[in-house]
């Protein structure tokens, strides 16, 4: 309907998988690398991953554009099949006639060996090429493996490329695919486009439906950036409806409310109680799912203090610390990043670097206030977005808040949900995210990115703002979560009794303490004495006096910084 409008020879934001239209980010070159490998390596998988709407099919379009001449390819589809379903057109995809009533497979299999072993000797290579392996079962999956069984001397007869969503990872990673896990020769996860790829993603299809105008400005794209993830399936749909709206109303290109209206019809009316569980799983931030185990709840509480009925009250799961009034932040509280030289670390893992807050120019807000009402839905996502994005955590898409944190951690770092008293705030180290509960409307979240002694700057559902220190902490819940680089202890625990170089790290922080140096034993050992000593050091900082060195205490410890230790051992 608008391409006649706004010159277009073909309608630039289709989403069947033209190759014309494949964007090729850094990370679609790397895939594509991976892909043509698999068609030049002998034998084995190709997995190549990526949440729905990322691009897998258009590159293997792409990738069949390039298949060189002497490789025959069988494309699979509709991987819903039996194990007798899955030869039979295997078998159709090659040109190998097919006996009549077929009961077994051992009759196909053995036609399929036939027909390989004289591709071969013509010197021809096979490729299996299957989309939606998500959907394949165990059963069929142990029967791909035995076809890469298929071979002579020299050379396997049949290559096999698995395409599919995040499901097929954690598929192949089962212990009962173990076997089917180690014929795997190359691996890639397709990860959505960044920011500045999105709008470069936008320009590059309406180049080729043949338009130069910027219909989407800068900000914008921005905006459609975060409403859409980086999800390229997505970002069509979005600037499709967009790009309708525009032309209906007459406009010369897409503004703000046109945008976001189209994501209203595009992804569903806003739902101040539970965003839909699709929209978290297309921004990457899958809050839902994991909710109430991750220490978030969503669901309306009645609450005295409201004057709204039953707002959603957020972190409501997350521990009391009892925290000072500000004050000069000390070595001694839980404020701020833990000092990197004092972590103890997972061996071979590179932490990321605090991010470091920019100077506050903007002119503050006189109050906070909460998202406008049609961007309400977003403020759980984008707030964590925000945060994740401060640290330059690359992680993908997450199917919970759980799943999000486990990712940090193999990034030396992990999420932390604390509530303090509001007064607190100004003890806090940014970024971090807040639960907000402004004069009017709903409690929000948003991230913290930046502070000094009389301003604040916020994220707030996308868009930064800067407000008064005081107003902030006016409207502040006291619930809290940041980002912290600290030990993964995964549930285990120092205590009388243990012995080695975690407890020789326990005993040196001790002594930096104590301001005193000890002399020490050839092998470690938590004895009655360290005990004592860990039982004085949890007292001094508001701990429970209990001499077991767990995560709050190793962390109080950590802040007298010195030598890094090993971690924990599972």
């Amino acid at each position: 309907m608008y391409n006649q409008y706004f010159g277009f020879s073909e309608a630039p934001f289709s989403i069947s998988p033209d190759p014309r239209y494949l964007f090729m980010s850094e990370r679609h070159r790397e895939a594509l690398a991976h892909l043509l490998y698999g068609l030049q390596i002998d034998g084995g998988f190709v997995l190549l991953t990526g949440e729905v709407g990322t691009g897998k099919t258009t590159l293997c379009r792409r990738l069949l554009g390039q298949v060189p001449e002497h490789c025959d390819v069988a494309f699979i589809f509709n991987p819903r099949l039996s194990r007798l379903e899955l030869l039979e057109t295997l078998c159709e995809e090659l040109g190998i006639a097919l006996p009549d009533r077929v009961r077994s497979l051992k009759p196909l299999f053995d036609r399929i060996n036939a027909h390989l072993l004289e591709s071969n000797a013509r010197g021809r290579k096979t490729v299996l090429i299957i989309d939606e392996a998500q959907n394949l079962s165990a059963e069929v999956l142990e029967l791909l493996r035995l076809l890469t069984n298929l071979e002579t001397d020299r050379h396997k007869l049949l290559q096999i490329i698995l395409l599919g969503q995040t499901e097929l990872r954690d598929l192949v990673a089962r212990d009962d695919m173990r076997q089917l896990a180690q014929r795997i020769v190359a691996r890639y996860h397709l990860e959505p486009l960044s920011g500045p790829e999105v709008g470069a993603y936008v320009r590059h299809r309406l180049a080729v439906a043949g338009s130069r105008a910027e219909l989407f400005a800068p900000p914008l794209l921005e905006r459609l950036y975060r409403l859409s993830g980086g999800t390229p399936r997505l970002i069509n749909v979005l600037c499709d409806r967009a790009l309708l709206g525009a032309c209906v109303q007459g406009k010369a290109g897409v503004d703000r409310a046109t945008l976001d209206k189209a994501a209203r019809e595009v992804l569903g009316p806003a739902r101040r109680a539970r965003p839909p569980a699709a929209l978290a799983a297309i921004l990457g931030i899958g809050l839902l799912a994991g909710m109430a185990t991750a220490g978030w709840h969503l669901a309306p509480e009645p609450s005295a203090d409201a004057g709204h009925g039953g707002p959603a009250r957020l972190l409501a799961a997350a521990p009391t610390e009892s925290m000072p009034a500000p004050a000069p932040p000390s070595g001694d509280d839980d404020t701020g990043p833990l000092p990197a030289s004092g972590l103890p670390r997972q061996e071979g893992v590179q932490p990321l670097e605090p991010p470091r807050p920019e100077p506050i120019e903007m002119p503050p807000e006189e109050d906070v206030v909460g998202p406008a009402a049609e961007d309400h839905w977003l403020h759980e996502a984008l707030a964590v977005r925000a945060l994740f994005d401060h640290w330059q955590a690359a992680i993908r898409q997450p199917s919970n808040m759980d799943d999000a944190c486990r990712q940090v951690e193999e990034m030396s770092l992990r999420c932390l949900r604390r509530q303090v008293e509001p007064a607190s705030l100004a003890n806090l180290s940014p970024p971090l995210i807040l639960e907000l509960v402004p004069a009017e409307g709903p409690p929000f979240l948003a991230t913290l990115l930046a502070r000094d002694e009389r301003h604040a700057r916020l994220a707030v559902s996308g868009e930064i703002r800067t407000v008064g220190l005081a107003a902030l902490t006016l409207r502040w819940s006291g619930r809290y979560v940041r980002l912290q680089q600290a030990p993964l202890i995964h549930g285990r625990h120092l205590s009388h009794g243990s012995r080695g170089a975690d407890v020789a790290w326990v005993d040196l922080q001790l002594e930096r303490w104590e301001g005193r140096s000890r002399p020490r034993a050839g092998d470690p050992l938590f004895g009655d004495d360290l005990e004592r000593r860990v039982r004085r050091f949890q007292q001094a900082n508001g701990l429970r006096a209990d001499g077991v060195v767990g995560a709050q205490t190793l962390e109080r410890l950590a802040r007298l910084g010195g030598t890094e230790m090993a971690a924990l051992s599972r």
